[in-house]
């Protein structure tokens, strides 16, 4: 006797819900809880962290993120309008930016900020770690975010534009009280995982050295973790990099739906 189609799909999730109960029961019978405890959530270890994780190794990072994401937006806004120009060289300098910056890894384009033009001109940027770490990030993130503003620029319908320009405004005008506006509007979540990403990207700033005052939160917690011997430093800076961050996607999701239901 052939089974319903519906029966089937039924038991195919109940043998899958089984299984994973099963899995889940096998881990738990398995694990050394207390050794997982003591090395990953040790109180007294989490307690030494306080306050610094919060008021030097947090504060740092939120620091970090906002400076880089402030600077790759200016420079995204600009490569953005350089890619749509009308003028061949500004295109071609605007795509071979994004696509460089775009193919190298942070870390590389870091490297290059942080130790790469000292070694070459003998000039370092401003700022200490504050400057060189989030104008190496700002540089790529510039190249990603470019093309977000560029493609939210093109979401606009062109009829906006025209109808502006037949009413005598400038192109220039045009472009920023009127396509600018609506653009943001469509590419604020793209915009907000960006902003996600370069919280999470501020985490190779330890290429470039860093002082007691100057550490994010990963540098915090690996040396941490190396003086107590102990996981919980880890355990702690995840937290504080989801408490930061999971705001910011749920705003994201948010986004999305209200922009769905504009359409």
């Amino acid at each position: 006797m052939t089974l319903p189609a519906s029966q089937k799909v039924r038991l195919y999730q109940s043998a899958m819900y089984l299984l994973g109960a099963l899995v889940v029961l096998l881990v738990a019978l398995f694990t050394d809880w207390a050794k997982v405890q003591r090395n990953f959530f040790n109180l007294d270890v989490a307690a030494d962290m306080w306050p610094n994780v919060v008021t030097t190794a947090a504060i740092n990072t939120i620091v970090y993120t906002a400076l880089s994401f402030l600077l790759g937006f200016v420079l995204a806004l600009l490569l953005a309008l350089m890619r749509l120009s009308s003028l061949r060289a500004y295109r071609a300098f605007a795509i071979g930016y994004i696509e460089l910056f775009r193919g190298l890894p942070a870390l590389i384009t870091l490297l290059f900020v942080g130790y790469g033009i000292p070694i070459a001109f003998g000039w370092r940027l401003p700022g200490g770690t504050l400057g060189v770490g989030s104008a190496g990030l700002a540089i790529v993130a510039g190249a990603y975010m470019a093309e977000t503003i560029r493609a939210g620029i093109e979401a606009v319908p062109r009829g906006q534009s025209e109808a502006a320009r037949s009413l005598g405004m400038s192109k220039t005008r045009t472009m920023f009280t009127i396509v600018l506006p609506q653009a943001f509007r469509i590419i604020i979540p793209p915009l907000t995982n960006e902003l996600v990403l370069l919280i999470k990207d501020t985490s190779l700033f330890f290429i470039l050295g860093s002082t007691p005052e100057t550490k994010e939160l990963t540098k915090f917690a690996r040396d941490f973790m190396s003086s107590s011997r102990n996981a919980t430093p880890l355990t702690v800076a995840a937290l504080i990099y989801l408490i930061i961050t999971l705001p910011l996607t749920f705003l994201v999701r948010r986004l999305e739906r209200s922009a769905a239901k504009a359409r």
